[in-house]
């Protein structure tokens, strides 16, 4: 298992060469298949689609520009996927299927007759190599156990590394998960393979009530039940090829969009334009399908522009002007009963560790304690990470807990 400090030093952008080295000096050449430097790869299991419910990724850093993940506890090890809040070409390297990886052991290829796949096992994931014929499959690597974040982190058994592909003396971006043994001798070895499961497994009781998901593809995200509620709720909705997208970024215009739509949701008397002759920002056209919120928006100081007096409509809003933007819908709310717009806290506040002198610091403060609306990113950790794009998980789920949060303030 990667130890503690090269699991931070992975998720730590390096600064020249003397942190990672030189990567070109930290490899040996085999024959086909280059050693990679395991601490720069991270194995993960992701949450896939309906027919395949759990995903691999073989993710590297490449450069280092940005960090391409971090890595929390281990057993299980909880992934931040940094590589999928930016445009990670040619810093991260990333392997989603049998174009980007296969197994290879003793110097052969695999990948015509195995192929990788991650199974729940108890309380923990499983990365295997299944063979064609469905005899008996090769276990690969472990979880340790299930992240609540929905991206787990892998741990290969003893032997097994990530190499890549050569080819005349080329390296390839193909990935193998490689092991000195033969295959044969890897069957032979009772630790490397899986134990088949008893067909009929005991019964067991669920600890919490099971959800309905709407989406194959937020099976074990934090947000899923808050994601389902603000489908019902008519907050969200899907993409066409019925995903959700949960770790897509969320842009300003969208933003808003959620917003009025939790408004319209809970006050069935408001009253929302749906288009407009022309708004006050020159980046928002009259035309544009979200013209009449933004301007709704900014009617009813839930949206300001920038200092340029832009919008920026289809620019990532970030985890902290989320946070302002719902700070400001629920004053409004306030004042749509017949309140004053003051906030009180609803819970504790909650102390976050990278905040302190930004300017949104009494901000994220004050919403951690309204509904706690605002949390540690992924619910992991101390730090909010301001900055960061918001997300469509954390998006939906900042809004169910203001609207939830704020059914007792409705008029009568």
């Amino acid at each position: 298992m990667k130890s503690a400090i090269k699991r931070h030093a992975v998720a730590l952008a390096a600064v020249g060469l003397g942190v990672f080295g030189n990567l070109g000096n930290a490899v040996a050449l085999t024959d086909g298949a280059q050693v990679l430097d395991q601490s720069r790869v991270l194995l993960v299991a992701a949450p896939g689609s309906r027919l395949r419910p759990l995903q691999l990724f073989i993710i590297e850093q490449v450069r280092d520009d940005r960090p391409c993940f971090e890595i929390t506890g281990s057993n299980p090890g909880e992934v931040n996927p940094l590589w999928t809040t930016f445009d990670f070409s040619g810093i991260c390297g990333r392997a989603s299927d049998t174009n980007g990886y296969s197994i290879r052991t003793a110097n052969q290829d695999l990948g015509i007759s195995y192929r990788l796949q991650i199974r729940e096992s108890g309380d923990e994931l499983l990365l295997l190599g299944v063979p064609s014929d469905r005899s008996t499959p090769l276990q690969i690597g472990r979880t340790g156990g299930i992240s609540s974040t929905g991206f787990t982190e892998i741990i290969l058994n003893p032997g097994w590394r990530v190499t890549k592909r050569t080819f005349e003396g080329q390296t390839l971006g193909h990935n193998y998960l490689t092991h000195d043994a033969t295959l044969a001798q890897l069957l032979e070895d009772g630790g490397e393979v899986v134990v088949a499961p008893p067909t009929t497994p005991d019964p067991v009781t669920p600890t919490e009530p099971v959800v309905d998901l709407p989406f194959p593809d937020i099976r074990g995200d934090v947000y899923a039940t808050q994601i389902a509620r603000a489908v019902e709720i008519g907050v969200v909705s899907g993409f066409q090829d019925g995903t959700f997208k949960p770790r897509e970024q969320v842009t300003r215009e969208q933003a808003v969009s959620m917003i009025v739509e939790s408004l319209i949701s809970k006050y069935s008397n408001l009253s929302v334009p749906t288009q407009v002759a022309a708004t006050t920002f020159p980046d928002v056209p009259a035309s544009r399908w979200s013209a009449a919120k933004i301007a709704f928006s900014q009617s009813n100081n839930i949206v300001s522009g920038d200092q340029t007096g832009t919008f920026r409509p289809t620019a990532p809003v970030t985890r902290v002007e989320l946070m302002a933007m719902l700070r400001r819908t629920a004053e409004y709310e306030r004042t749509l009963v017949g309140l004053q717009p003051n906030l009180e806290p609803t819970h504790a506040v909650q102390s976050f560790s990278d905040i302190s002198g930004h300017w949104g610091e009494e901000l994220i403060m004050m919403m951690s304690g309204y509904c706690q609306v605002a949390t540690p990113l992924n619910e992991a950790g101390s730090a909010f990470n301001p900055n960061t794009p918001a997300l469509r998980n954390y998006a939906s789920a900042a809004l169910v807990r203001l609207y939830d949060c704020n059914q007792t303030e409705q008029a009568p």
